[in-house]
């Protein structure tokens, strides 16, 4: 707030629009431009390689998170979810709702070698590979902004994919898209690439106490 105790403009999309204003800032006609840091100039998107890893609950929902906000600026969201089945997400049905600017994709078969899985492993392999050919196509359409690749680290240490086919594609994502790539036990060669590494840590998950996965707060 202002000496005067009121919400500055800059403020207002944080709390909404002060009682009797007329004027509030379009997210959409903000610039590509990026905040200046203290002492710093702005400068223009740089794209970034992200991995959400770790044994706690989140990967997914950090991506989702990062999706919404790319979204509000207008920006082309494709999220490609490996491993996950055909099953109903919310996140599913939230894509249609922020339609065109996010589109997901499942690319897996189901939760693999465990939870009851009987498919062939062929059938595991074959959607991993449709997998990565999708966003291979998605990335050389260059009408993608941010690219998620959901449950790709379990892909990889899974033995679906192999960390070569990975680093390759990272290695050619153009200069300005973001890459999120998310699942447990990410390899040390990526991480090693990526600009950005956050590692979910569990402390306490309901699943331990006899609380089942909810919609809208597991899938």
């Amino acid at each position: 707030m202002d000496g005067a105790g009121a919400l500055s403009p800059a403020r207002w999309l944080c709390y909404g629009r002060p009682s009797g204003s007329t004027t509030l800032r379009d997210p959409a006609a903000m610039t590509d431009s990026t905040p200046a840091a203290p002492g710093g100039s702005a400068s223009k998107r740089t794209g970034l390689v992200i991995v959400n890893t770790g044994d706690g609950k989140g990967k997914t929902t950090a991506a989702l998170g990062t999706a919404l906000r790319a979204c509000g600026y207008g920006l082309k969201v494709v999220m490609i979810q490996f491993i996950k089945g055909p099953w109903k997400s919310g996140e599913q049905l939230s894509g249609l709702r922020l339609a065109p600017e996010f589109e997901l994709i499942k690319a897996g078969m189901g939760f693999y070698r465990i939870m009851g899985d009987k498919l062939p492993e062929e059938v595991h392999l074959a959607a991993a590979a449709e997998g990565m050919r999708l966003a291979t196509e998605k990335m050389d359409s260059g009408g993608c902004d941010l690219l998620i690749l959901d449950e790709i680290n379990n892909a990889v240490s899974d033995g679906l994919l192999t960390i070569d086919q990975v680093l390759e594609f990272v290695d050619r994502k153009p200069p300005g898209m973001h890459l999120i790539l998310t699942g447990r036990n990410a390899h040390e060669r990526l991480i090693e690439k990526a600009n950005m590494v956050t590692e979910m840590r569990e402390v306490k998950h309901p699943y331990r106490q006899g609380i089942l996965a909810q919609k809208g707060i597991d899938f």
